[in-house]
């Protein structure tokens, strides 16, 4: 093993470029040559075009910020085995060779690793640094800890105009079809309701929560000023389990639907509510805040940081972790390891998994959201009173994922 090739992709988030600076520092330090193959798949399908390739050499990767989130090497969204050319794999191959590249350090999600795991059934060398925002794979991925601490933070500043104007705020969050960015950054802001994927919403429910919490916190208030915010997950499903497509936007390059509406979808729930319930004009005239045909009822707005919660800087953790899986998949290939996923670094022994079982979709444990009902968040269900387990720990403390 002499020469690297460095890919990511999928989307951008915080702690890739530590995944790119991990990979090519160990490299150097185990006396190979690290070269960036840009913009993810489609670079590595054009590789035979390319003249030349950036490495990674002791001065150039000192360049490498592993605090700024993205990537040096860029992205796409490309699935090989979709592409039109009974050749492909070969094409692939006659670029590598061109370049005398042994193997490949590739980061990405579930629709990059299963990208590598058909390269890796092809007989190319790759092993997989898991990277994504969503924290959905087996394993703790890069990206997360990052993008939940930069959600928290928008939810948290969100409310100073929801206090200012008296409304209620929903924000919609990415996600897809596992809820732990909306769960986790949701417990750290204190919102008062979280909506994701593996729970279909209630309405009622959630309206009856809102209502409640939104005029006493105005009642408590001796400026009469309150708000009430909802994290919602892009993958919302309402209550007969249907989830909130984009029909009008098709298909992504990996054949998933385009997700799309749910922050508009909540707010135009809670708005039809609060209209027709008689007992809102009620409320609103109690705390003198009613005005006939004007401002009869709460204003709900919808807002969605998008791709802002992806860019800036990287947490310290997903630096940490960066470098670690990016180091650590130079050493697997070192060791004529392929098609397996970088779990961790556990006491200096580095851990990993095939990748087709590391990109298995995991799904936010529903005790851990009966734990946080008892804390009187709202998850869009009836929530059922039970006891609260608990046991002696013995033995070594599990890391967190």
């Amino acid at each position: 093993m002499k020469k690297l090739g460095i890919i990511t992709g999928g989307g951008d988030c915080g702690g890739l470029n530590a995944v790119v600076k991990g990979a090519a520092q160990m490299g150097l330090n185990l006396g190979m040559q690290s070269y960036v193959i840009p913009n993810g798949y489609a670079g590595l399908y054009n590789l035979v075009q390319f003249d030349h390739l950036v490495e990674l050499d002791v001065n150039r990767v000192d360049f490498v910020n592993s605090n700024v989130a993205g990537s040096e090497a860029g992205h796409s969204r490309v699935k090989v085995k979709k592409i039109d050319d009974a050749q492909k794999y070969d094409r692939i191959k006659k670029g590598l060779k061109k370049f005398n590249i042994d193997g490949l350090v590739i980061s990405g999600g579930d629709d990059t690793g299963s990208v590598m795991v058909d390269l890796a059934n092809h007989g190319i060398k790759c092993v997989h640094a898991p990277k994504t925002m969503d924290l959905d794979l087996q394993t703790y991925s890069v990206g997360f800890d990052s993008t939940v601490n930069r959600i928290a933070s928008f939810a948290e500043d969100i409310k100073t105009t929801g206090r200012t104007h008296n409304r209620i705020i929903v924000m919609e969050v990415f996600g897809r079809y596992a809820g732990h960015t909306a769960f986790r950054a949701g417990v750290a802001a204190e919102v008062d309701t979280i909506l994701i994927p593996e729970i279909p919403t209630d309405f009622d429910i959630v309206y009856e929560h809102c209502k409640r919490t939104f005029f006493n916190r105005v009642a408590a208030s001796d400026v009469k000023a309150g708000t009430y915010l909802i994290l919602v997950a892009e993958g919302l499903k309402n209550a007969s389990g249907e989830e909130l497509v984009d029909d009008a936007a098709g298909l992504d390059a990996f054949g998933h639907k385009r997700l799309a509406g749910a922050g508009k979808y909540v707010t135009n729930e809670l708005t039809k509510r609060l209209k027709a319930d008689k007992s809102v004009a009620d409320l609103m005239k109690k705390e003198k805040m009613f005005i006939k045909d004007l401002y009869e009822t709460p204003e709900v707005r919808a807002v969605a940081p998008g791709h802002l919660v992806r860019c800036g800087h990287s947490s310290v953790y997903d630096v940490n972790f960066g470098k670690q899986v990016g180091a650590s998949a130079v050493v697997l290939l070192n060791n004529n390891l392929s098609g397996v996923t970088v779990a961790g670094v556990h006491h200096g022994v580095i851990q990993y998994l095939p990748t087709h079982e590391a990109i298995k979709q995991r799904y936010v444990d529903m005790d851990m959201v009966t734990f946080y009902e008892h804390l009187g968040i709202c998850f869009g269900r009836k929530h059922v009173q039970t006891d609260i387990k608990f046991e002696e720990l013995k033995g070594e403390v599990d890391r967190f994922l």
